[in-house]
């Protein structure tokens, strides 16, 4: 995964932060992060993004090490977050002939983030389907709106046949960790872009036509090979079906007892021969995992406790991260627990209701404050119906 060799005239000129603990102030990071940029050198010379403020000394000298003496004659801006834009107000200022490749939106964005960059006569306005020639090779710039911002865009090298792009195909994790990418890759899928399921549907639809023999995204490894699985995957993700056929099974409990029913549940599941069950416990997982994997599964099943005539706010806060990244095209059952008025059923179903094509195992499953027989027999007709489907 660590192998950034692009081609004699590509050179990566990115750097990891194998120090950061968590992105955008809210992702936890097992391996740190990548920040991906690159040098195309030709007749013009193309720079492809700049990276993080923190890593700026870095970059700049992966920059002139790789100019060796010359200038840049472009800088691509497909993306205008801080940890890819950082350094555009720097670069503009070291090499003031350099010009500025965006879309209008971009430009937009520069003047906001930087207000004391000289435009004029450095905006190199582009469309969709622009091609932009620096000599041996061709830049053909595709708009892809909200994949997550409304400026995203990204661009194709047609001579060396590699799509740029932007955070696409992006991963959690350094560059110089072996690890495998549907992991870290779906965690970031799904809580960075995943709400944006339908402009990534129509993006690989303009990626469709392309002859890609290469991927380089701003975060993670370049793809190289098995392209088809890649793309295959962010069709599944941004369609918002199952991967795989199975349950996670998210619970959210306070003092223990909605998670003994919980495991008991995962048993009779198993028991049963249900071929993959995989079990979260809210109050302790990263909750960027529990939604990769409420993603990943055909089955969803929350069980939580009541808590102040709602639910408890582990399992509130999972289900609206659920919904705002659109979920969808799932069956779910519901397990609530309460000692005297048992509110977290009504609650879990309400938010469940308010999502798109999801099919509820009814009844509701009610623990009266710990597990009884009832719920056992319960349980195993909840599994059933699972199975049945």
């Amino acid at each position: 995964m660590s192998d950034m060799t692009i081609s004699k005239d590509i050179i990566y000129i990115g750097a990891s932060d194998r120090n950061i603990k968590i992105f955008e102030n809210q992702y936890v990071l097992k391996n740190g992060m990548s920040y991906n940029s690159y040098l195309i050198k030709d007749k013009k010379n193309v720079i492809l993004d700049t990276i993080d403020e923190k890593l700026t000394d870095k970059w700049l000298q992966n920059l002139e090490k790789a100019l060796n003496g010359e200038k840049p004659d472009y800088l691509v801006v497909s993306h205008m977050e801080p940890d890819h834009a950082y350094n555009i107000g720097i670069l503009a200022k070291k090499y003031p002939e350099m010009k500025i490749v965006g879309n209008q939106i971009t430009f937009n964005m520069i003047t906001n983030f930087f207000k004391d960059v000289d435009l004029s006569n450095r905006k190199f306005v582009v469309m969709e389907g622009d091609v932009l020639d620096i000599g041996n090779h061709k830049l053909q710039f595709f708009m892809a709106p909200m994949v997550h911002w409304p400026e995203v865009m990204v661009t194709y090298e047609q001579t060396e046949k590699i799509l740029f792009s932007a955070d696409g195909f992006g991963k959690f994790g350094a560059l110089d960790v072996d690890e495998e990418w549907d992991s870290e890759a779906r965690r970031y899928y799904f809580g960075i872009v995943g709400k944006y399921g339908m402009q990534v549907q129509a993006l690989l639809k303009k990626a469709a036509n392309l002859d890609i023999q290469m991927i380089c995204p701003l975060h993670g490894p370049i793809l190289k090979e098995n392209l088809e699985y890649y793309i295959a995957k962010y069709n599944t993700w941004s369609s918002y079906e199952p991967e795989e056929e199975g349950i996670y099974v998210a619970c959210s409990s306070i003092y223990g007892n909605t998670l003994k029913a919980t495991q008991k549940l995962v048993e009779i599941l198993k028991e049963k021969g249900t071929k993959k069950v995989v079990m979260g416990d809210l109050t302790k997982e990263d909750w960027a995992e529990a939604v990769a994997d409420a993603f990943k599964y055909s089955h969803l099943i929350v069980a939580s406790s009541s808590y102040n005539m709602g639910v408890f706010p582990p399992m509130k806060q999972f289900l609206d991260r659920l919904k705002e990244r659109n979920y969808q095209n799932r069956t779910v059952g519901i397990i609530e627990n309460g000692s005297w008025a048992p509110s977290a059923g009504r609650c879990m179903k309400g938010s469940l209701e308010e999502m798109k094509n999801i099919n509820i195992i009814e009844p509701t499953i009610t623990i009266k404050s710990t597990m009884s027989d009832e719920n056992i027999s319960q349980m195993e007709e909840m599994a059933d119906k699972i199975l049945e489907k």
